[in-house]
């Protein structure tokens, strides 16, 4: 080792030797571990000695890093299995919100958009809405949602700002109760 200036270099080089050697020997293990089962040569074992970094290796060559195909077995000896990805779903994004409360109907009629009213659709009526508005409904007592359409003018109730249909009312909280207190949220 060459003498330095400063007392106590030696403890900061030692450590760093030692890394230095660490990480050689790693580097080798990782090369070896990548070519098992490729060669039938022995593989020796990576020394502790410090030598030169390895050449990076080029388009020609192979490569150092195990491949992770979805056919090439699992590292604890087990088959590799791909699930298939999930079906993207539509990000909805909540363009306002409040609270109020909600009443059912399911009287068959016209809504206010021409369309034939089917109390077991999940749709809604609102006084100030746009028609085909979706929108979160989400009962406050039970914290069950549902998302529905604004196809219809209405309720004409003090308080109430949502007219679900029968079916939108059901999946949120129980017909009995009629009118319940709900959180909405309009989704982009």
């Amino acid at each position: 080792m060459a003498q330095h200036s400063k007392p106590g270099a030696r403890r900061y080089l030692a450590p760093m030797a030692i890394a230095v050697a660490a990480t050689a020997g790693i580097t080798g293990a990782t090369a070896a571990i990548a070519h098992v089962g490729t060669s039938t040569q022995p593989v020796a074992a990576p020394t502790a000695a410090v030598s030169a970094p390895a050449p990076a290796p080029t388009s020609a060559s192979p490569s150092a890093t195990p491949s992770r195909s979805g056919s090439t077995p699992a590292s604890r000896g087990g088959t590799r299995t791909t699930k298939a990805s999930p079906s993207p779903t539509k990000t909805r994004v909540v363009v306002s919100s409040g609270t109020c409360g909600a009443s059912f109907y399911d009287e068959p009629q016209q809504t206010a958009n021409g369309e034939t009213f089917d109390p077991d659709a999940l749709t809604a009526a609102s006084k100030t809405i746009a028609f085909d508005t979706r929108v979160r409904v989400t009962s406050l007592d039970t914290g069950k949602s549902v998302i529905v359409r604004i196809n219809d003018r209405g309720p004409y109730i003090s308080g109430r700002c949502l007219d679900l249909s029968r079916a939108a009312f059901d999946v949120i909280d129980d017909l009995d109760k009629g009118a319940v207190r709900v959180r909405y949220d309009i989704l982009k």
